[in-house]
């Protein structure tokens, strides 16, 4: 049957809805619905506002009351097929006598999926795909994290030109210039776990918190993760009330990451040292990299990775650049270069 032009203006609306601004990161993805009439006219929209709120789907249905019956549902993503701290969508929309739903994306958790069957089976009219591309960008992170059963790891890290991330006497700070370090917080409070070393917490003692300008932290915290077998000072400054912390008492990557999963994390900012870095990148569980160079020259010190255990050119990592931007240096300091990279393909 393919989609109307209504419905192709109410695909566009439920995608501004789903990135309504101040919905807080958490498991959940961001969906946005609009109900729509016989007669194309808007019935009601909705959209979701995080865990534990209602799904996008019902908080249209309950602004729309009586008026859903006969009616279209346009939402971002497949209508979901399970009971969580909210109930299915699919069978709200059953029976709230929508005729028809279109939708963007399939859900990709194989927990919630399988709303289209159970809408189809219901007699519902369906539709899938429109504007599909759009609609996963929305979630891309939430999507790939779902779909590989761990959370995406995004790995930031500051470097010279020649690679050091700290000088021969070990002083790094400061490697990144000030827009540098605030564009580092504007990334950090996109993710829901920042994740360090043992040995990041001991030598430097960093906060992990993400912080406006004027250096104060914001009211939402990522949760931060240290992960490493050795004990800690419990005056470490990780350990103080600003966030909440874990430990993972694990160097396994592969084991931290399924921790971290099972808590309902879905991104993690991975800022520890070259050797935490290198145990990602060894395992492949490296998504993204976000790299600050900075226009300075040391020629010794220390690498912004450690061995990756690759003996020739023909076997490096290759990350495909998606973003390169010149950040503008304040204050009289030389502009810094963000790249932003991928380094796994997303239907691994």
């Amino acid at each position: 049957m393919g989609t109307t032009p209504a419905e192709q203006r109410a695909m566009r609306r439920a995608l501004e809805l789903a990135t309504t601004p101040g919905v807080p990161l958490g498991p959940n993805p961001r969906v946005g619905c609009v109900l729509l009439s016989d007669d194309d006219t808007l019935v009601a929209e909705g959209f979701h506002r995080g865990a534990g709120t209602p799904h996008a789907e019902a908080d249209a249905l309950e602004r729309a009351g009586g008026r859903a019956r006969g009616a279209t549902a346009v939402v971002t993503l497949e209508p979901c097929n399970h009971t969580g701290r909210t109930g299915p969508c699919a069978r709200a929309l059953v029976e709230a006598g929508v005729r028809r739903v279109v939708f963007a994306q399939g859900d990709p958790n194989p927990v919630a999926s399988g709303g289209r069957a159970t809408l189809s089976a219901a007699g519902v009219d369906v539709e899938a795909g429109l504007l599909e591309v759009e609609a996963r960008e929305v979630n891309r992170v939430w999507s790939i994290a779902v779909g590989r059963g761990r959370p995406f790891v995004t790995w930031k890290f500051a470097a010279t030109l020649d690679g050091r991330s700290a000088a021969a006497d070990g002083t790094s700070r400061w490697v990144s210039s000030s827009a540098a370090r605030r564009d580092t917080h504007r990334l950090r409070a996109l993710a829901d776990t920042m994740l360090v070393g043992t040995g990041t917490v001991a030598v430097d003692d960093p906060l992990l918190t993400v912080r406006d300008e004027h250096d104060r932290p914001l009211e939402r915290q990522p949760l931060r993760a240290v992960m490493g077998e050795r004990d800690l000072d419990p005056g470490r400054r990780v350990f103080n009330g600003d966030a909440d912390t874990l430990r993972l008492r694990t160097r396994d990557p592969q084991v931290a990451l399924a921790e971290l999963h099972s808590r309902e994390r879905r991104h993690v900012f991975l800022e520890g040292g070259p050797t935490l870095a290198a145990a990602f990148l060894r395992a492949g569980l490296v998504d993204e990299v976000v790299a600050y160079v900075a226009p300075l020259l040391l020629g010794a010190g220390t690498n912004a990775v450690a061995d990756l255990g690759i003996p020739t050119i023909a076997d490096a990592l290759r990350p495909r650049v998606t973003d390169v931007t010149v950040l503008a240096g304040i204050d009289g300091e030389e502009p810094n270069v963000r790249l932003t990279m991928t380094l796994t393909p997303e239907g691994a």
